[in-house]
Formats: structure tokens, C-alpha cells, sequence
């Protein structure tokens, strides 16, 4: 019997040595697939991987495979398996064991020990508690998860909201401008065909000796004139404002 249960626990043992941990055979699909090389990809040599876009790592590609999308906690269970971070102005994370085309490596990938310690603390703490308990916490990290890619993906919202208000503002000083100049224009024009020049052109009454007479309803008319000419200009100063 005992022999029977000893042949059981090597099998056991054989098979969780010889299967990859699930998280990285999907994050070496996420990296080979080269559909995804503008988000995710090998490095130029094949020793490394990039994430290239985060932001859009988080939201489009993590929920595929590791239903959540919160890239820190990717960051985190890349740390558990000995990942290290290479470059400080790029997401590049490098392990031996994980290169471009030698996928059979990663059955040498194991989980660090004192994160596995840590976890199984954890379980045992989730067992001892009642229900409402252990619900408390898987709300308080999904919590914490959305927290962290709503604000991963807010912050790139911003920019990019950011970047267009500015194109737009741009435009519109551009039209306002143009505006103002043909404002401007119109002004120049009523003043040119409304001045006392262009009347003392226009008036058609007879002279003597060099005066002109007046004419029943000429001072109505040059009133009139000149309230319309007076409304229309206080009408495009108000618009050229």
C-alpha cells in the first residue's frame, strides 16, 4: 500500500514537472502570437519580451486569457516566477528560461518558494473563514484590480482627450481669426458707402447758387439713413467681439 501511494506522489510529482504553470504557457501565447506584436512581443534578439501599450495590454489582451485586467497584478505573478523588469523606460521582463522559440524551457520555471508559503497562508486563512468572510475579500481584490485598470486606462484617456482639445482649440482660434478679419472688412465697407462723402454723392436735390434745397421728406430719409447705418455697424462690432 504504501509502495502503491509512493508510485502515486512520483507520477504526481512527474507530471507538475514535465506541465508548465498555466500563467506562463498563456503569457508565451501572448508574446508568440503576431497578431499582438504592437502591444506585446519579443524583444530583438528573443531573450526578452516587451509590453509595448499597457494600457491596451490591460484592457484588450489580459481578460483573453487570465480573466482581469490589472497589469500590476500581471507584474506581480511575473515576480513569483523570477522575472526581472531590464529596462527602465520600457515594460521588458527577462527570465532564462522563457527565450523565442524554446517553449519546452518553461517546465524549468518554478514559482518562488516564499511566494508559494504566502499563498498557501492565505488559503489556509480563506478556509478558517465563514463565507461572508472569504466574499469580503474576493471583493476587495476584484476591487482593488478595477481600481488599479480604471486608472491605468483613465490616465490614457486623459491624454489622449487632452490631445484633442488642443488640436480642436487650434481650429477654432484659426476660424476665429478669419472671422474677425472679415468683420473687419464689412465694417470698412458700411463706413465706405454710408460716410458723408457717399451721401453728398448720392443726393440728387437741385442746387442754388451751390446749396442744395431741401425737399419734402429729405430730413426723414437722412434720419432713417442713418439709423439703419448706425444699427448695422453697432450689429457687426457686436459679432466681430
Amino acid at each position: 500500500m504504501m509502495e502503491d501511494d509512493h508510485c502515486e506522489k512520483g507520477l504526481l510529482e512527474y507530471v507538475r514537472k514535465s506541465t508548465p504553470p498555466p500563467f506562463l504557457l498563456k503569457t508565451y501565447m501572448l508574446v508568440e502570437d503576431p497578431a499582438t506584436d504592437g502591444v506585446i512581443s519579443w524583444n530583438s534578439d528573443g531573450t526578452a519580451f516587451v509590453v509595448w501599450q499597457p494600457a491596451e495590454f490591460a484592457r484588450d489582451l489580459l481578460p483573453t486569457l487570465f480573466k482581469h485586467s490589472n497589469f500590476s497584478s500581471f507584474v506581480r505573478q511575473l515576480n513569483t516566477y523570477g522575472f526581472r523588469k531590464v529596462a527602465t523606460s520600457r515594460w521588458e521582463f527577462c527570465n532564462d528560461m522563457f527565450r523565442r522559440g524554446e517553449r519546452e524551457l518553461l517546465c524549468e520555471i518554478r514559482r518562488r518558494k516564499a511566494w508559494t508559503k504566502q499563498q498557501q497562508q492565505q488559503q489556509q486563512q480563506q478556509a478558517v473563514a465563514g463565507p461572508a468572510d472569504q466574499n469580503g475579500v474576493q471583493e476587495l481584490e476584484e476591487d482593488q484590480r478595477s481600481s488599479s485598470t480604471s486608472s491605468s486606462s483613465g490616465y490614457s484617456s486623459l491624454v489622449d482627450e487632452n490631445k484633442r482639445l488642443k488640436k480642436e482649440n487650434g481650429v477654432l482660434c484659426s476660424e476665429l481669426t478669419s472671422m474677425k478679419n472679415k468683420c473687419k472688412e464689412l465694417l470698412d465697407l458700411v463706413a465706405m458707402h454710408t460716410g458723408p462723402e457717399k451721401e453728398e454723392e448720392d443726393d440728387e436735390r437741385p442746387k442754388l447758387f451751390g446749396v442744395r434745397l431741401e425737399v419734402q421728406g429729405d430730413r426723414e430719409r437722412k434720419r432713417k439713413r442713418a439709423e439703419i447705418s448706425e444699427t448695422a455697424s453697432i450689429l457687426l462690432s457686436q459679432s466681430c467681439k
